[in-house]
């Protein structure tokens, strides 16, 4: 029997029979999903220092504790509902939010749970044999905490799709185990989540880039007039924010150490030699997980984006800061492609929602970026990284038909082909970034020396704590 004690919950979990029955049918399913495909190598004998939600208020989500991973309770948790809330965008602007779903509107909201709770276990697949390379046990716990979170996030659009889609629903929540990331035959459903995480340098860009337009994805649900979805998504972000301070911190450390080795060699640069990263590393693994992450907001004309925001499914991020909230005469200026030219077009606005939304998430990547050059700037150097021009190495919308360098310069197929590494991590990076990786550091205190310790440890602890122990 599912009880509130193994599911922290504020869904009234133990009054709804039907969806308990519904939970203790997917819940075994789900844990030997998480065996099988979860954190290798540390499922039985090791227990992490991990926070777990057993609330919603701020004392109540950042409860810490040890644990063993398989015997993580993985909560429903939605946010406080909003009294009297009311539709904030589209064609419904003003009428009360939906507390149940609209029978038009059944498909694309099930459409869009399914592909944003696709990600969740997805992330969890590309990153499982990571600690078997960690830098530190502060790295290798903060991987595992995310890796939770994800799996909780999985377990929070299942609760939707239980509760609200009916057997479609439960259909589906069973395909959430089923597709694999990478896997031939039943991959996952965006394309950035079927690429390998190998290397630490993977998994900090990931968190940083792909985590980020997870933000992005969930301000935008968060404006749902579905008032669960809004309030599910909404509790989700005061996680999804750790996931990014990973990636942005963890990053940074590395920058950090970086600028420490090449000071070491007289500035030089070839900090490789020493087992160090270089800047042109870092920048082409910016340039990929950037790349990568900006297909996840679609096509940059999307009559389908059109649609979720007139019917009051998804809005913009930060909808409040808006003033018009039906935009049904605004147009919005954007790049396109014509014949292979890069030209200007003025789109109806709804149409560009997607665009609109990717407009955020650059700003939001760029404050990072910012963050991270003023390293640089401290140590001294007068290197800078930078993201790439969107047009760059894109594989969904306008751009798929062109090659353009980082500045955004057309290229042909051929100087594309030929030049394209120049840009992008190439195998001989992967082989250099494994090797120096090779060698996991589990004891307390100690860091790679690729990367630098953090500026302080988690919840008071100081860093050289054991944030991951090996049982008896």
């Amino acid at each position: 029997m599912i009880s509130a004690d193994r599911i922290p919950n504020n869904v009234d979990l133990h009054l709804n029979k039907r969806l308990q029955r519904a939970l203790e049918h997917w819940q075994p399913a789900y844990i030997q999903w998480w065996k099988d495909m979860g954190p290798q190598g540390f499922q039985e004998y090791h227990q992490v220092y991990v926070r777990t939600a057993v609330s919603v208020d701020p004392s109540g989500w950042a409860h810490f504790e040890y644990v063993r991973l398989p015997e993580y309770r993985w909560g429903i948790f939605l946010a406080d509902p909003v009294v009297n809330r009311t539709i904030g965008f589209g064609d419904f602007f003003g009428q009360p939010v939906w507390q149940e779903v609209p029978g038009e509107f059944r498909n694309q909201l099930r459409r869009l749970i399914v592909t944003q709770g696709d990600t969740e276990p997805a992330s969890v697949e590309q990153q499982r044999w990571l600690g078997h390379r960690c830098p530190s046990l502060y790295d290798l716990r903060n991987l595992f905490q995310v890796n939770v979170e994800e799996g909780r996030h999985l377990w929070a659009m299942v609760y939707l799709l239980h509760s609200y889609f009916g057997r479609d629903g439960r259909d589906e929540a069973e395909e959430l185990l089923a597709r694999q990331s990478g896997n031939r035959d039943k991959p996952r459903i965006l394309d950035a989540f079927n690429e390998p995480i190998e290397t630490w340098l993977d998994f900090f860009m990931f968190t940083m880039f792909t985590d980020r337009d997870g933000k992005s994805q969930l301000l935008s649900l968060s404006e749902s007039s579905l008032d669960p979805l809004s309030r599910t998504t909404r509790f989700m972000l005061t996680e999804e924010a750790h996931h990014m301070f990973v990636g942005e911190t963890g990053i940074g450390r590395i920058i950090e150490r970086t600028c420490e080795l090449m000071k070491m060699t007289g500035f030089s640069e070839d900090v490789r030699q020493i087992g160090g990263i270089d800047l042109d590393t870092i920048q082409k693994h910016i340039n990929l997980w950037f790349s990568l992450s900006l297909d996840l907001h679609g096509n940059e004309i999307s009559t389908n984006a059109a649609a979720y925001f007139a019917n009051g499914l998804k809005g913009r991020a930060e909808e409040a800061k808006w003033t018009d909230h039906l935009v049904t005469e605004d147009v919005y200026h954007l790049h396109g492609v014509r014949d292979g030219q890069v030209v200007e077009m003025d789109v109806p606005m709804r149409n560009a929602m997607n665009e609109v939304l990717r407009d955020w998430y650059v700003d939001d990547c760029q404050a990072g970026v910012d963050r991270w050059n003023k390293i640089l700037a401290r140590h001294g150097l007068s290197d800078r990284l930078r993201l790439p021009d969107r047009k760059f190495n894109r594989g969904i919308g306008q751009f798929t038909s062109i090659n353009c360098d980082p500045d955004g310069h057309l290229l042909s197929d051929d100087d594309w082909k030929r030049r394209k590494h120049e840009w992008l991590p190439n195998a001989a990076d992967k082989a250099f970034l494994l090797s120096i990786m090779d060698t996991p550091i589990y004891e307390a205190g100690r860091f790679a020396n690729y990367i630098a310790p953090p500026a302080r440890g988690v919840k008071g602890k100081p860093v050289s704590f054991e944030y991951v122990r090996t049982e008896a």
